[in-house]
């Protein structure tokens, strides 16, 4: 009993501390930031409508709690993800890495990058003289990349696992700007039976980007004929937010397995277009389900980001992401897909794939 008062108090004040973080940050500071980082990897958890907060418990817990990375088996697991979108023109890729250090312990390396390349530059296009030369185009990338430094511990509490991020964001529009920003995660799973409850706090002190541009001569003059504002170097935040997640486990027979999990991801700073919203917190629910038979094969389903839209007439009406996904693990080896529409407005869906494998030592 003294452990559960301990356990309640930990994550009582785990949820306080985040909440008096994220009010006195959302004061005048920007709602979105750092979006690429809200994307999601991994096939299955996308699969799942992306949630996967308490579920995870592999290698792609780097991204969605770390406290999961104490579920990686082997002496190291490898994941990777690659995906596009808008008709190939968007480029999203995922690498991690997981090495457990010992019984208790587990340290996870993730790389993300999403970027658009050979965007044309045509501020070479005309000359002084105002003849075009197509072959002044040059091509340059505008490219969003972090990298995620993650651990995970057992504590003394049964079934509690803690785990913190520590991330450094760096990202890049050709050679005109650039931005460096740092920031924490932290995150928990308590497991009571067949259920799982999880908290991530994502951002906790705010992640900090500061922008820097280096215009040329030739662009500023280009910028200034067209009417454009010159950019100028400055500060971006991304706020905290708050994703709690409670997972069941369901057994049919010796094979047949369902893991139910309901997240709710929360924002405070202000309202925002989610099923749940006041003046100053919005609460996005999600919905996913996993069947799997004999631990090899699995189908997955899963639903996200409730919005009200309007369309022409002024009529609204809620409208929902869904996803879907299968998977296949045969041994040490996974390959996962998932169908998602990475907008519900857009009509736009994409093929996600996403591989995962473990390494293990010989004679182990």
């Amino acid at each position: 009993m003294l452990l559960y008062r301990s356990l309640l108090r930990s994550s009582i004040a785990f949820v306080a501390m985040f909440f008096f973080i994220a009010g006195i940050q959302a004061q005048d500071a920007p709602k979105y930031s750092n979006e690429f980082l809200a994307i999601g990897v991994g096939a299955r958890a996308l699969g799942m409508g992306y949630s996967n907060v308490a579920a995870v418990n592999d290698v792609t817990s780097g991204y969605w709690n770390p406290a999961g990375l104490l579920g990686v088996q082997g002496d190291l697991q490898v994941g990777a993800m690659h995906s596009e979108y808008f008709a190939g023109i968007a480029k999203y890729d995922y690498l991690a890495v997981a090495k457990p250090i010992d019984s208790t312990s587990v340290i996870g390396f993730s790389y993300i990058r999403f970027g658009v390349d050979d965007i044309p530059n045509t501020t070479e296009l005309i000359d002084n003289n105002g003849n075009i030369d197509y072959d002044r185009i040059t091509s340059f990338s505008a490219a969003d990349n972090a990298f995620i430094i993650s651990y995970a511990r057992k504590l003394k509490v049964p079934g509690l696992r803690l785990g913190a991020n520590a991330k450094v964001v760096y990202r890049s529009v050709g050679p005109f700007a650039k931005a460096w920003g740092f920031g924490l995660d932290a995150g928990l799973q308590y497991d009571r039976g067949q259920w799982r409850f999880a908290a991530m706090g994502r951002d906790i002190t705010g992640t900090f980007n500061a922008w820097s541009y280096s215009l040329d001569q030739r662009t500023q003059d280009v910028f200034a004929l067209t009417n454009n504002e010159l950019p100028v170097n400055g500060l971006e935040v991304t706020l905290p937010r708050l994703v709690l997640g409670v997972a069941r486990q369901f057994k049919f027979g010796e094979k047949v397995q369902l893991i139910a999990e309901a997240d709710l991801e929360n924002t405070f700073d202000g309202k925002r277009n989610t099923l749940l919203a006041t003046g100053t917190w919005s609460g996005d629910p999600r919905l996913g389900l996993e069947l799997g038979y004999a631990s090899v094969v699995f189908i997955r389903a899963g639903i996200s980001q409730f919005q009200y839209v309007t369309d022409i007439s002024g009529k609204e009406s809620l409208a929902v992401q869904p996803g879907i996904g299968v998977g296949l693990k045969i041994k040490s080896f996974a390959l996962d897909y998932a169908l998602t529409n990475i907008g519900s407005e857009t009509g736009l869906y994409s093929n996600v794939f996403s591989v995962k494998f473990d390494l293990f030592k010989k004679g182990g």
